[in-house]
């Protein structure tokens, strides 16, 4: 039953569909992972066994009593503890919500519910989803299951660690600056920011509504394309969500990628990357050639002006939403977290509406320019080696610091500014033996395309199948 929980989500549904294995041998293959792991990754928060286990053989008894399976039927989850499920715990990674549980329960997880999951605890993450890296001060850093000095990346740290280290079969994250991208990444898992506005927001805790996601954190692509159809589309309770058809997107997984059209950044982002992530990426757009991709290098336009305004809109958005507690309980707040929030409450409301007018206008012109000459982007998504926790505790740690906590950032932000959605997928290790991520962007709501090129990279290479070392340590 061990080996269960190596199994992709779409590999973990089939099981239980074919009846060779139920969804509580899941949930407790699962759970074998998670307690000999949890006490070092510290990727978890809070559990829920006992509605799981009933959840677990409530599965188990539907398909005896003529219930329709569910593309997810059976799969135990768990989510950045940021979704709401009306009368459960929902901390938000902070000590001003420790004891929060909400009224309502989130849209994605409603339909993630109607398509035969269920969840059993919330992940750890960073406070209120505002850092790049792990570090949380009330629940305790995440660890990196591949070396646990090392970041897990943020902020839906919990959820990076908890499916690279098989204590689950997918977790949901958010996406504001790279937050689902950035774990991913530094934890060797594929990890989707859809299109902004693809997926819902309601009942997810906000950060900045102009650029917040919600996306998955899985094995594969594969696994990331069917939770996507589940939890896309139209939500009349978030009136910024899309009325974009959603189609299935397993179904346009074919790995046909002749003269696709790859371009390589030649500025910003490969701006101080070390080298064994640039080689990374090279060999993987050598794998991605082999099949047929066209690949060529190309200068991106604007990119000066979606790094200011980004900044601004990120950090106006999030002040009004933690104003009261500022004025309250400021020392609640990690140093960090304060020091982010402060310039948000001084910049000019001129700046903010620039930067919101602009938006647009600069989406159409980088789309023009770029998407006329290639079909998507690839880039590493962290640039550098993961740091190691140390290195980035801006709270604590020595001046410079700061430079290595935003470089982890540095090549997933754009892309929120832009809406563009983005995947990452392992594409190697680093000489510390932690994780290197390949970043797949496209034009907007080309989702089906940049998971195309994902599954077809996983079909040709292993390390989406790689195991973290901690698991053969605790074995």
């Amino acid at each position: 039953m061990a080996g269960l929980a190596d199994l992709s989500l779409v590999e973990a549904a089939e099981t239980v569909g074919s009846g060779k294995a139920t969804s509580l041998d899941l949930l407790h293959s699962c759970w074998a992972n998670l307690d000999a792991v949890n006490p070092r990754i510290n990727a978890m928060i809070w559990q829920d066994r006992d509605h799981a286990e009933a959840a677990a053989r409530s599965a188990d008894a539907a398909p005896r009593q003529g219930h329709t399976r569910g593309p997810l039927h059976g799969v135990p989850m768990a989510h950045k503890d940021m979704y709401y499920q009306a009368g459960k715990l929902s901390t938000c990674g902070s000590a001003l919500r420790r004891d929060f549980r909400p009224t309502v329960t989130a849209t994605v997880i409603e339909r993630l519910a109607a398509a035969g999951a269920y969840s059993f605890g919330g992940l750890n993450m960073a406070e209120f989803a505002q850092n790049p890296t792990g570090h949380n001060k009330t629940f305790g850093d995440c660890h990196n299951p591949w070396n646990l000095p090392y970041i897990t990346g943020g902020s839906s740290s919990g959820s990076g660690a908890s499916v690279a280290a098989r204590c689950n079969y997918m977790a949901l994250g958010s996406d504001t600056g790279g937050s689902v991208r950035l774990p991913a990444s530094a934890c060797g898992v594929t990890g989707l920011k859809p299109t902004q506005t693809r997926v819902s927001r309601y009942g997810v805790m906000p950060l900045s509504f102009s650029l917040d996601n919600v996306g998955p954190l899985a094995r594969t692509a594969r696994d990331c394309a069917r939770i996507l159809t589940v939890i896309a589309g139209h939500d009349p309770l978030d009136p910024t969500s899309s009325h974009e058809p959603v189609p299935r997107y397993e179904d346009s997984i074919d790995d046909n990628l002749q003269g696709l059209r790859i371009g390589v950044p030649t500025n910003v982002f490969l701006d101080g990357a070390d080298a064994p992530v640039v080689a990374a990426m090279e060999t993987a757009l050598r794998v991605l050639s082999e099949r047929g991709a066209i690949v060529s290098r190309i200068a991106l336009p604007l990119m000066d002006a979606v790094a200011a305004y980004g900044g601004i809109i990120s950090r106006v958005e999030a002040a009004p939403i933690h104003a009261e507690w500022m004025r309250s309980d400021p020392q609640a707040y990690g140093a960090h977290i304060s020091a982010r929030m402060y310039p948000g409450y001084a910049i000019p409301a001129a700046y903010y509406v620039e930067a919101l007018s602009r938006r647009g206008p600069l989406l159409q012109a980088f789309a023009a320019e770029v998407f006329s000459k290639v079909d998507v982007l690839v880039t590493p998504t962290i640039r550098t080696c993961l740091p190691t926790l140390d290195e980035t505790d801006i709270d604590l740690g020595p001046p410079g610091t700061e430079h290595k906590f935003m470089a982890v950032s540095a090549n997933t932000r754009p892309f929120n500014y832009l809406g563009l959605p983005a995947i990452t997928l392992p594409c190697g290790l680093d000489p510390n033996g932690c994780p290197i991520g390949l970043q797949i962007a496209g034009r907007p709501f080309a989702e089906a395309r940049i998971l195309n090129v994902a599954d077809a990279y996983q079909q040709d290479t292993d390390w989406h199948r790689a195991r973290p070392p901690i698991l053969t340590e605790a074995a």
